[in-house]
């Protein structure tokens, strides 16, 4: 857990606002050094910064980390705390920071992983905020390159107790798969928003292609993601799930980028359970109906079908699931099933029977798409 996601739980737990602000190592030692220090003495001057704790006045300065010339501080505002809670406060700070320590060699942080994680936690302020959609800082940017469109991906692993990865080994397996422009920014525990370079998409597809062709597009943009979930599943995390969107400039989108891509594997999770690869495009429905209170959808599919046990039956769910992949083509839904055509329009006809519903029929073959998605997430409740 980052140090921002448990700032608010910790003014709750001291009842007084907490902080975190940037100041100069230099001015923290200067601090230090004419204020009351109030380190235990087990931990001297020459240890780790993590936990070292200064009283100034009304105001309790806790050290969380150091990089290089600066450091982040919890500031407190109190002064009177049991020597407990400090002495525990400090402890939580120095695990918290040396827990993944082989992510960093001799306590330090790439550049490129300094980078990404001021960015993650930029997001997240503006998640906490109630306000996002702000612009990047520009010396977030950098150096411009986030003003180029990139491709968006969202990563988020299945399982907590999973062995995670160093952020150095992760970055180093995307930048071989994918280009060494990726960038790799951690977001909360088991998420990760990956970026990589549009020059994957000409490179997916080996014609010249316009790019105002968004069905070449998501074509190309599914082909990346289905090779890029084969190679996390296999070579790094285990299961996990996979969004992408179109390509956008992260300087100017990449808090909106975030949100939709996060709706995208909620919508996938609650709609579509056992797929781990999740596209915005393929979810339009899915989105319009969960917008939908949970009552009336159960309303709608009680009101829609004279007989619910059918959609139980597992050889129906999957010869529908079928037909409405293949664009409800007959002929391509028997080869896809091994079927005869005359079996499956058996089971169609069978199904108009018992609902009332024709699925060669447009009108009806929406509202059993609609039915069944609201099934898949009703019959779990």
């Amino acid at each position: 857990m980052s140090t921002t996601e448990w700032l608010k739980p910790l003014e709750r737990i001291l009842d007084c606002p907490v902080r975190l602000v940037k100041m100069q190592l230099s001015e923290w030692n200067d601090i230090a050094e004419k204020n009351h220090y109030l380190q235990a003495e087990e931990h001297g001057r020459g240890s780790a910064l993590e936990g070292q704790r200064v009283q100034r006045e009304d105001k309790m300065w806790v050290a969380v980390r150091a990089v290089e010339h600066e450091i982040e501080v919890l500031e407190i505002e109190g002064s009177r705390f049991e020597a407990s809670t400090l002495d525990l406060l400090s402890l939580m700070l120095r695990w918290n920071e040396t827990r993944p320590a082989h992510d960093k060699a001799a306590g330090k942080l790439t550049e490129s992983e300094k980078t990404a994680r001021s960015i993650g936690e930029w997001i997240q302020e503006q998640f906490e905020s109630g306000e996002p959609g702000q612009s990047m800082p520009d010396h977030l940017t950098a150096g411009g390159k986030l003003f180029a469109d990139m491709i968006p991906f969202l990563l988020v692993t299945e399982y907590s107790n999973t062995k995670q990865a160093a952020y150095v080994e992760l970055e180093k397996l995307l930048r071989s798969f994918l280009a060494e422009e990726i960038l790799l920014i951690p977001l909360r525990e088991q998420e990760w928003l990956i970026w990589g370079p549009v020059s994957l998409l000409k490179e997916a597809d080996s014609e010249l292609f316009d790019d105002d062709d968004e069905e070449s597009v998501e074509d190309n943009l599914a082909s990346i993601c289905l090779g890029l979930h084969e190679m996390l599943a296999s070579e790094w995390i285990g299961e996990c799930h996979l969004a992408v969107s179109h390509p956008i400039r992260p300087a100017k989108g990449i808090v909106e980028t975030t949100a939709a891509l996060r709706e995208t594997i909620n919508l996938g999770r609650k709609f579509h359970v056992g797929s781990n690869i999740h596209f915005p495009w393929n979810l339009q429905l899915e989105r319009l109906l969960n917008s939908i209170p949970e009552s009336q959808r159960a309303r709608y599919l009680e009101q829609s079908l004279k007989r619910t046990e059918l959609f139980v039956e597992a050889e129906m769910l999957a010869t529908l699931e079928t037909f409405f992949s293949l664009d409800c083509n007959v002929s391509e839904t028997a080869k896809k099933l091994y079927i005869h055509r005359n079996t499956l329009l058996y089971r169609l006809d069978k199904l108009k029977q018992e609902t009332g519903l024709d699925v060669r029929q447009f009108r009806d073959a929406v509202l059993v798409k609609i039915i069944l998605l609201l099934y898949k997430v009703t019959k779990r409740h």
